[in-house]
């Protein structure tokens, strides 16, 4: 899949990801019924929400349903400094003269790509009441620094997610833009889907460790809300697989790649680590 990264101030704008002939499909594991959901949402194209927390899977579920649609993928990472003219564009000094640049959102509208705004909450109030039309009838973009309103393309589909575990009365998208979207709620998947995508993600994995690993990750979960703010993802048991694939002890993988990037607290620390050596005790 062809990717380009374009950068305004040094900063990562946006990442482009076009299906390439002789590309294979981003491994998914469907965990439900999600996929039906987006292929109907999207005959009608209608705005996607997907909730869940870091490191479930939302973003390789819309790679993958990206491919398998042939659209390209325009993907915004927000951020608090996020504002509306990185998304829709402004105008830049070029030598002498004055030019427009369009954002990514604005030319996603104009090729008919389907443009994902990462963690959307984490944008200013601004960048999120500028989607408004593009998520009702209208299917149209206003850039008011040029007094124009550009209609979407007819392949444009709009998608945002975010993180509900994040939000806080200062951080929370309103109701009323909630209600603009079709909704599908993600959460770490089922102890044997888990351990398919652990052994696909890492390649040469045993099926053993895998087991393990799952099963260590699984039981560190229940250390969220117990002090514990962020639970162990998946993508977290993949990065440990990969670490001991690369040769690093099991132990030691399970702690840089699922304890140590998670709590700073040297008590859940040390019981993360009990947990761990549990499952992979000699």
């Amino acid at each position: 899949m062809k990717t380009a990264v374009n950068r305004i101030r040094g900063v990562e704008r946006d990442i482009v990801q076009t299906p390439q002939a002789g590309d294979t499909a981003p491994y998914y594991e469907p965990q439900g019924n999600e996929i039906a959901i987006f292929e109907a949402a999207y005959k009608k194209r209608l705005p996607i929400m997907l909730k869940g927390p870091t490191g479930c899977g939302k973003t390789r579920f819309l790679e993958h349903m990206a491919f398998q649609l042939g659209r390209p993928l325009v993907t915004v990472s927000c951020h608090e400094d996020l504002t509306s003219s990185d998304l829709v564009g402004r105008f830049l000094l070029e030598g002498a003269e004055t030019v427009w640049q369009d954002g990514p959102l604005t030319r996603a509208v104009k090729v008919g790509a389907i443009c994902y705004l990462d963690e959307i909450v984490e944008a200013r109030t601004d960048s999120t009441v500028v989607i408004h039309s593009l998520t009702d009838h209208r299917r149209r973009l206003t850039i008011e620094k040029k007094g124009q309103e550009i209609e979407a393309h007819e392949e444009f589909m709009l998608v945002i997610s975010y993180n509900p575990g994040y939000q806080t009365v200062l951080k929370d998208l309103k109701p009323s833009t909630k209600q603009r979207f079709i909704a599908i709620n993600f959460d770490f998947p089922a102890e044997e889907i888990e351990r398919k995508i652990v052994f696909n993600e890492a390649t040469g994995i045993s099926a053993e460790i895998v087991h393990q690993l799952v099963a260590a990750g699984r039981k560190a979960r229940l250390l969220k809300d117990h002090g514990l703010e962020e639970a162990t993802s998946t993508r977290a048991l993949v990065y440990a697989a990969n670490m001991m694939i690369a040769g690093l002890d099991a132990v030691a993988a399970c702690q840089v790649a699922m304890v140590n990037p998670i709590t700073d607290d040297i008590e859940l620390a040390d019981a993360l680590m009990e947990i761990v050596q549990a499952h992979f005790s000699a």
